[in-house]
């Protein structure tokens, strides 16, 4: 039989392993001199603690793992519908999936820190560098099993947190030497466009067809609007938005314009131009701040400012980053008002993105390690040799 690996998984030989070991110093390196300190978390995770937290499309990539020992009761199941509809649907069956791989950092960080809060001394500023796992379809740039490299502060509401983090992607992705566009918007603005709309209960389903923008385009986007039962005349109040464009401050202009009557959408504005004011005077050198507003991170648990970050170079441009602020992710686990936020770096694309464009310097490209040439003269010299 033909050696075969799984669709979506890759296997790194030496000269890649030592490109991608590049890639996690300088992270790691610059995490450490922001005051980040490290946790690790299992691989698998009770399947309660991540179904529910990434929307309807998140929990069906949730890679499940099959009880390991059946009961009577569960080899009963496995003949019948119900361990179809176990598949199908992101719900646990107890008998059958009590266990996942984890899907992202976020959601085991803010389990973590309930499970030991009386053991950390809040703001915790943490950092994890391990993998993740998603049932996605493969293709290039979108693996079933990748590294996160993440970034959070919980347990302090400050904006100063988000500035940090922006600091800390200029340092580096300046460091990578790789030019990123940082896009950034905020749930808040998403809110009140829903609000404006008079649709508030489809927040969810709105947020979700407006951050598919530049997979679908903007007749897709209408077209999953209807589909999902937004009405004609919110659909009407949501299409200018999404045509959008000029200047941050131009951008920022017109949703205040719009959102005179809205408070969430106030305070959205308010935040966003406290980080753009702030990253101008504090100095950014390798990354182009963008907002924008069809930017939604199909995460359900994100609340306040949201980031993503691509290439601003090459053919390939996947999302190379994500992040946000959740302000309430602990309380789904017990621990009330605990707001945090959090950035990860992708560093498989990351890798595909310097390899295209070059950027690993020659001592990467060409590693040396340990020269020794012995002459083995026979067995009495072999024991020194």
């Amino acid at each position: 039989m033909k050696p075969t690996i799984p669709k979506g998984t890759r296997d790194l030989s030496p000269g890649d392993v030592y490109k991608r070991q590049y890639i996690f110093d300088i992270i790691k390196r610059n995490f450490q001199l922001f005051g980040y300190q490290p946790i690790e978390t299992p691989s698998m995770e009770n399947i309660q603690t991540l179904t529910g937290k990434y929307g309807d499309e998140g929990d069906q990539l949730i890679f499940k793992i099959l009880n390991s020992r059946l009961n009577e009761s569960s080899k009963k199941v496995l003949l019948c519908e119900k361990f179809k509809e176990s598949l199908e649907k992101p719900l646990n069956s107890e008998e059958l999936t009590e266990k996942a791989l984890r899907y992202d950092l976020t959601v085991p960080f803010a389990r973590y820190v309930v499970m030991h809060h009386n053991d950390i001394t809040f703001p915790f500023k943490r950092y994890q560098i391990q993998p993740v796992w998603r049932a996605d379809k493969p293709q290039k740039g979108r693996y079933r099993e990748f590294y996160q490299c993440d970034a959070d502060v919980i347990g302090s509401n400050s904006l100063i947190n988000e500035l940090e983090l922006i600091t800390l992607m200029d340092k580096s992705f300046g460091e990578l030497k790789i030019p990123v566009k940082l896009k950034l918007n905020n749930r808040k603005i998403l809110s009140a466009i829903a609000e404006i709309s008079q649709q508030p209960d489809k927040l969810i389903d709105i947020t979700v067809a407006i951050d598919k923008l530049d997979k679908i385009g903007k007749d897709g986007v209408i077209a999953e609007l209807k589909t999902k039962g937004v009405n004609d005349a919110a659909i009407k109040t949501i299409e200018p938005i999404i045509d959008f464009t000029g200047s941050n401050i131009e951008k920022l202009n017109k949703l205040k314009t719009l959102f005179t009557a809205s408070d969430i959408g106030k305070k959205g504005i308010e935040e966003l131009n406290y980080l753009l004011e702030g990253a101008n005077t504090v100095g950014l050198n390798h990354i182009t701040l963008e907002l924008d507003i069809t930017l939604a991170r199909g995460l359900d648990y994100y609340t306040g400012t949201i980031f993503e970050a691509k290439a601003n170079a090459g053919t390939f441009t996947p999302s190379i980053l994500g992040g946000g602020r959740y302000d309430d992710l602990t309380g789904v686990f017990g621990l009330k008002n605990m707001s945090g936020v959090g950035i990860s770096f992708g560093v498989d694309r990351i890798f595909d993105v310097m390899l295209e464009l070059g950027l690993f310097p020659e001592s990467v490209n060409r590693p040396t390690s340990t020269k020794v040439l012995l002459t083995n003269f026979g067995p009495n010299e072999e024991p020194f040799a």
